[in-house]
């Protein structure tokens, strides 16, 4: 345990629960992905099933650690944070604010009557990642906020805004 908290600069034991979130979310991927995978080469309800899907599902979660570890790297000079364990914090808000937006604008667009069943295929995708897009510059601050992140997702917030020449809309 002291050396996941000289790792991650964690201070105080509730600072744990990122390190254990970002665990717990990362084996998880890694089991939904293994189990798409088993259904996908037709192996469910065989003796395989079990086997495979632990085998899978520790193999994608080592490689998936290995990338986030290199991600960690990669962005630690360009994201100012205080403490290693707030790039956990970082990780976790986009995976739910990406996760859920998409998820949040389904049933918006089948709302405005652009449903899956009724609409060319074209247009329904378009009006979904149109819809994504707000959802996602509100969640993102606001899961941040959650997060104890909230600086941090208002500056990135901003200077995406900026860059994509919607600065206007920022007070």
């Amino acid at each position: 345990m002291e050396k996941i908290k000289k790792r991650w600069e964690i201070a105080k034991n509730w600072q744990l629960l990122y390190p254990f979130l970002g665990f717990a979310a990362t084996m998880y991927t890694a089991y939904l992905v293994a189990r798409r995978l088993l259904h996908y080469f037709e192996l469910n309800n065989t003796w395989h099933e079990w086997v495979f899907t632990l085998g899978v599902s520790l193999v994608l979660y080592f490689v998936l650690v290995r990338f986030f570890i290199w991600c960690f790297k990669k962005l630690e000079n360009k994201w100012k944070v205080t403490y290693q364990w707030e790039m956990i914090a970082i990780f976790i808000v986009f995976a739910i604010t990406g996760s859920l937006s998409a998820k949040m604008a389904q049933p918006l667009v089948e709302w405005f009557g652009l449903g899956k069943e009724v609409t060319h295929g074209a247009l329904y995708w378009t009006a979904r990642i149109l819809l994504i897009f707000p959802i996602y510059q509100v969640l993102l601050v606001l899961v941040g906020w959650v997060f104890g992140q909230f600086q941090f997702f208002w500056s990135f917030e901003k200077k995406m805004l900026k860059r994509m020449g919607l600065g206007f809309l920022i007070p």
